[in-house]
């Protein structure tokens, strides 16, 4: 049972529990989605009623940010830890690896899926990367789209690691639900993570809830208004969202 922030539901979990159910699906040849939500993931949501049905529907919902974790902590949820995209992400692989279950890598540049592929081989040398595929920005044609779906069913990866930012990946999951013949993993900036093509925050900012501070330093122009315009709005309507669940 998940725990409802702002209307948007976010899962208690843990890495191997998430991994053990991921696995699982996998093993099964299911069609699955698992979002990893942060502060924008739920604010978008909160602004947009169809972003929200989408996250709600995932069959999964982690807590990747640090503040959702909070809330969750705050509402009962004791014990909970943070589930990040770019740790999740390893951890499947490894178990990929170890069950020989083949993934496939959707999203980034070309140059960053083969930094990724890559990266992934040298910690996991069992593992088995059996598509990639780098989507240019425009939107694909129906004849376009049907071919991806047909090559991806077509290489037997089970698990697809999804790296097109949110909420673009999460939209993509959910249109793709029941078509795509693997779970799906919306894992956004883990790919130039894992990469190295994008600097991770100091571990002890991220334990801090100060990840989204060392992030806006590092692309200012871009993520300016993100952060500066969702988290206060974040902190303020959680807190009523409190007071009014307790009055």
């Amino acid at each position: 049972m998940g725990y409802l922030i702002l209307g948007t539901r976010i899962d208690p979990t843990s890495y191997p529990s998430a991994t053990k159910q991921v696995l699982a699906w996998a093993q099964k040849k299911e069609s699955r989605y698992v979002c990893v939500a942060n502060v924008k993931t739920v604010m978008d949501a909160f602004d947009s009623p169809e972003y929200r049905r989408i996250v709600n529907r995932a069959d999964l919902v982690t807590p990747d940010g640090v503040p959702l974790v909070w809330t969750m902590r705050q509402r009962g949820a004791r014990g909970q830890t943070r589930v990040y995209g770019l740790t999740l992400t390893l951890e499947v692989a490894k178990a990929a690896s170890q069950e020989g279950i083949p993934v496939g890598l959707l999203g980034g540049t070309p140059e960053v899926l083969d930094y990724l592929a890559l990266k992934l081989t040298e910690r996991f040398p069992d593992i088995k990367i059996n598509y990639r595929y780098s989507p240019p920005f425009r939107t694909l044609s129906p004849e376009e789209d049907g071919k991806v779906v047909q090559n991806i069913n077509a290489s037997g990866a089970r698990i697809l690691f999804i790296g097109l930012g949110s909420p673009k990946q999460d939209r993509w999951m959910a249109d793709h639900s029941g078509r795509i013949q693997a779970v799906m993993l919306g894992v956004g900036a883990a790919f130039d993570f894992i990469a190295g093509t994008k600097r991770q925050a100091p571990r002890w900012m991220q334990n801090s809830g100060l990840e989204w501070l060392y992030r806006l330093s590092q692309e200012p122009r871009r993520l300016w208004w993100r952060y500066l315009y969702h988290n206060p709005r974040f902190i303020v309507l959680v807190i009523l969202e409190t007071l009014f669940k307790r009055g």
